[in-house]
């Protein structure tokens, strides 16, 4: 086993993949930062609202007020660097650092594709990224390669044959792959489009949306590891998430996906690739092909691959800790997050809070768009941290207003799936007196409901 370890170790490949995928997740994060703010979010989620919802243990991160637009600058400039390949791995940490931050600043705006965005940040950080085709390389010779160690590109691949199994695994569920959902509720909608759109109302293409998704995910990563379906699998790469990306507001994370696909390739696509870029720029990748090969030191390849190590298998094993937890997962959400279950849900809900001073005994039932926004109530409504969380802020706000001890409580209906709606959270529990933690909620009221599988 160690002969076979060591041998993989010292394994290498040329650097062209791993350059040219730096330089096209570089501008992909670009483009990403520049349509965010054009579109105006970065006022609308981070600096316009008066409440931002946290993460647990990260409630010390928020928005820095007008000081917010400084880390989308930061950002966007560690990404032009990341492209260049210019102080490379002060660009990555950078990038790595103001985009997870930017994240952690609002759970409301929780997406799986920021998630993986910076998971795959922080596994560049200990890539050789910058070792060919980049102005590290050509400013300084002596970090100049033309090989590399063969898993600095494996690791990448891996995180993708993750992202996709998992997200396989998560549909193999008694809603998703039995009644269609929630594609039945959101397809029917799509039905102006041209087309397909005719047929997206259809029973048997709403099944087979749902069966091929989850087919799809489960087998992707094989097609693409097998060189021989390479093609074949990239092609279904394109087709899937462009078609998700017609049906669905899903923002940038079908690109990135498409990009991140190409990594599979062979590394003479990948000079092609850089060749012609080169001569775009009236230059050429000669000087980058020297035939060197980057050997790490013992101790630090050790050290490298150790952390990617732990780092792997907390993304195999994170997304199962629901099963740590009572109830239906859809329903709780305990362990929803950060496990690659992407779009199988569909929840709406309502949730009226009532105030109630501790010592006179007053009621008052609270309007929410006057704390929140329409965006943060709708998020708020079916997920439990979150009302737990706004509770808490109302307890504070109402303190400040000069209620005594105020106690508070909820009355939520929530609809899962084009079930009926039903009482969500107990309404004789103040939620003042819960506390946020890994234990779970009992004051969630059963499901009475069963959704086999993952």
């Amino acid at each position: 086993m160690s002969t076979l370890i060591s041998n993989y170790i010292n394994k290498t490949t040329r650097a062209a993949p791993l350059a040219a995928f730096r330089i096209l997740f570089g501008l992909m994060m670009l483009i990403s930062i520049i349509r965010f703010w054009s579109y105006g979010w970065v006022a609308k989620l981070y600096i316009n609202p008066k409440f931002h919802f946290t993460y647990y243990g990260f409630e010390w991160v928020q928005p820095i007020g007008e000081f917010t637009y400084l880390l989308f600058v930061i950002c966007a400039l560690s990404s032009i660097g990341i492209t260049l390949g210019y102080k490379y791995k002060i660009s990555i940490i950078t990038f790595f650092l103001t985009f997870t931050y930017i994240e952690l600043m609002d759970k409301t705006t929780y997406l799986n594709h920021y998630y993986f965005i910076s998971l795959l940040s922080f596994i560049m950080i200990f890539l050789p990224a910058s070792a060919y085709f980049s102005l590290d390389a050509k400013n300084d010779p002596s970090k100049r390669f033309e090989y590399i160690p063969q898993w600095t590109t494996d690791a990448i691949k891996l995180l993708l044959c993750i992202v996709y199994f998992y997200a396989g695994l998560a549909k193999l569920n008694s809603d998703w792959l039995m009644h269609a959902m929630p594609l039945k509720i959101w397809l029917p909608g799509k039905y102006d489009l041209p087309i397909i759109g005719d047929l997206l109302h259809k029973p048997w293409v709403i099944y087979a949306f749902s069966w091929c998704g989850a087919l799809y995910d489960l087998t992707i990563p094989f097609l693409l590891i097998n060189k021989r379906t390479r093609l074949f699998a990239f092609i279904l790469v394109v087709i899937f998430h462009v078609l998700t990306r017609v049906l669905f507001p899903i923002g940038m994370f079908p690109y990135i996906m498409i990009v991140s696909a190409l990594i599979f390739f062979d590394a003479s696509v990948y000079q092609k690739l850089l060749n012609h870029l080169a001569s775009l720029f009236k230059t050429t990748t000669g000087k980058f092909n020297n035939g060197a090969t980057l050997h790490y030191k013992l101790l630090a390849s050790k050290l490298k691959l150790g952390l990617l190590s732990i780092f792997f298998f907390i993304q195999l094993t994170f997304p199962f800790r629901h099963l740590a937890y009572p109830g239906e997962l859809f329903w709780t959400e305990e362990g929803y997050r950060f496990s690659w279950r992407v779009m199988l849900m569909e929840k709406a809900g309502i949730a009226q809070f009532k105030i109630v001073d501790g010592q006179t005994g007053e009621t008052q039932h609270v309007d929410n768009l006057e704390h929140l926004t329409a965006f943060q109530e709708k998020q708020m409504a079916t997920q439990p941290d979150f009302i737990l969380e706004y509770a808490h802020y109302l307890k504070d706000y109402y303190t400040a207003q000069g209620k005594t001890d105020p106690k508070v409580y909820v009355e939520s209906y929530v609809a899962l799936n084009g079930r009926r709606s039903k009482p969500y959270i107990d309404p004789t529990v103040n939620l003042v007196e819960q506390r946020d933690s890994f234990k779970p909620k009992t004051w969630i009221l059963p499901f009475e409901d069963e959704i086999k599988g993952f």
